[in-house]
């Protein structure tokens, strides 16, 4: 058994190259293989949202905060609250974060395969991004 203190683990910024705006990402396990699974606790900043990026395993979002939006590729844009959970199929283009005016917090649950659990693409647009009906 192993517990991970609150705090034990240090807070780091999300990476321009994969999101827009002001993120904060809270680790919250990744243990060692035979283990597939990570889990962060990911804090948006209104505006603020991932690159279009797929998991090659798929992806569970559980929000515990504020509001934010989610979009699959091909797809309308969704809101999301507190106690929502979104899943998103192996290799699903997608990107999430919080609206233009709210911050939004989730823990996003992924597997990694071949180590490897996530694959990032190009940015979200303003355009797309403030778009409600963008499909």
């Amino acid at each position: 058994m192993e517990i991970k203190r609150i705090g034990s683990q240090p807070s780091s910024k999300g990476s321009e190259a994969y999101f827009t705006g002001t993120v904060r990402i809270d680790p919250l396990i990744n243990p060692p293989e035979p283990s597939r699974v990570a889990m962060a606790l990911v804090t948006f900043e209104p505006g603020a949202r991932t690159a279009w990026h797929t998991h090659p395993l798929g992806q569970t979002l559980i929000v515990t905060a504020g509001c934010g939006w989610v979009q699959r590729e091909g797809g309308e844009k969704h809101e999301i609250r507190p106690g929502d959970v979104v899943y998103f199929l192996p290799d699903e283009k997608h990107w999430h974060g919080g609206t233009a005016t709210t911050a939004m917090t989730h823990i996003a649950i992924q597997e990694k395969l071949n180590g490897s659990q996530v694959d990032w693409m190009e940015q979200v647009s303003d355009e797309a991004y403030n778009n409600f009906d963008n499909k």
